[in-house]
């Protein structure tokens, strides 16, 4: 989740696909703040294309990242995206119940993995998903799967840092020994982490 994700949106120019408008119009009227920004949306939106099979989401939020995965991902891809907010969960839902290839869960992340392996896994919201011994991606990803994890600060330093520590969870994938993994600026504020897992020997 972005801080003031929401917001952002009111600085975008350019048109937004007709499903993250939809998402965005939920988030407003439910009041939640912490919506995917647009820079990342256009990222998420661009690595969907390339899932062959199943996309999944952890932290739905009220649907604004899943609306960009979904609109970048071909019609015979399976979405699924768990929030543990039993409110937003429906939310979201609500938004995507037009759309039948995209399933929202109102469950802790670690749902994720009875539904998987998965060609693109974003990693939101927050939680246990984000470092040390949480999400394994040699269980979650197809070799050759991508992931993503977002809402870093962008770090001028080796190695990167938070509010003046070592950032352990960025280090965990940067370092991870399943995965290629590159840090990808998107603004001057923020940053994502996107990875692949290899297909050989680590």
């Amino acid at each position: 989740m972005s801080m003031n994700g929401t917001a952002a949106y009111r600085m975008h120019s350019g048109p937004l696909p007709p499903l993250v408008e939809r998402a965005l119009d939920a988030a407003q009227r439910y009041g939640f703040g912490y919506s995917c920004r647009p820079e990342q949306g256009r990222l998420l939106q661009v690595l969907a294309g390339g899932a062959r099979q199943r996309i999944a989401e952890t932290g739905t939020g009220c649907g604004v990242g899943l609306a960009w995965l979904a609109s970048g991902a071909a019609p015979n891809v399976e979405l699924l995206s768990v929030e543990r907010d039993p409110a937003r969960a429906k939310v979201a839902a609500d938004a995507f119940s037009h759309v039948p290839q995209v399933r929202v869960l109102c469950a802790d992340w670690t749902h994720i993995y009875a539904h998987g392996p998965y060609d693109l896994l974003v990693l939101d919201g927050g939680g246990q998903a984000k470092g040390g011994s949480a999400a394994d991606p040699e269980r979650l990803l197809v070799p050759g799967g991508v992931l993503v994890v977002d809402d870093f600060t962008p770090s001028q330093t080796w190695p990167p840092s938070y509010a003046g520590r070592p950032d352990t969870a960025r280090l965990h994938w940067l370092g991870h020994p399943a995965l290629r993994t590159v840090e990808l600026p998107l603004a001057d504020d923020l940053s994502a982490v996107v990875a692949v897992r290899r297909t050989g020997p680590t």
